[in-house]
C-alpha cells in the first residue's frame, strides 16, 4: 500500500487538473478515485486544501486525532497542469459523452 503522503500528492496533482479542466470527465473521475482512497483506505475526514504563494496545504483529521497537515510545493503539484497548458494538443480532453446524441 502506498503511503498517505503519496496518496495526498497523487490526489492533489489530479485535483489541480480536474479543477482547471472541469469538463474533463476522466480527470474528474480520477480525482474522485484518489479522494475515495483517502477517505476509505486511509480513513481521513475533514480534508481541506488551501494554497499560499509557495505551497498547497492539506489539513485533515485521521481517526479522530487532532487535525494534521501536509504541505507540498506548488511547482511539484502543478507540474502536470503546466505541461497541459503549454502543450494542450498532447493532452486529450475526455468530456462526458452526450447520451442523447
Amino acid at each position: 500500500m502506498k503511503s498517505l503522503r503519496d496518496n495526498l500528492y497523487n490526489w492533489l496533482t489530479i485535483k489541480a487538473v480536474a479543477d482547471f479542466r472541469k469538463e474533463d470527465e476522466a480527470a474528474q473521475q480520477t480525482a474522485d478515485l484518489f479522494y475515495e482512497m483517502l477517505t476509505v483506505d486511509f480513513k481521513l475526514e475533514n480534508i481541506e486544501v488551501t494554497k499560499d504563494d509557495s505551497f498547497y496545504i492539506v489539513t485533515y483529521v485521521h481517526e479522530e486525532e487532532e487535525a494534521q497537515k501536509a504541505t507540498f510545493p506548488i511547482e511539484l503539484i502543478e507540474v502536470m497542469l503546466e505541461q497541459m497548458k503549454e502543450e494542450p494538443h498532447k493532452f486529450k480532453n475526455y468530456p462526458s459523452e452526450d447520451k442523447n446524441g
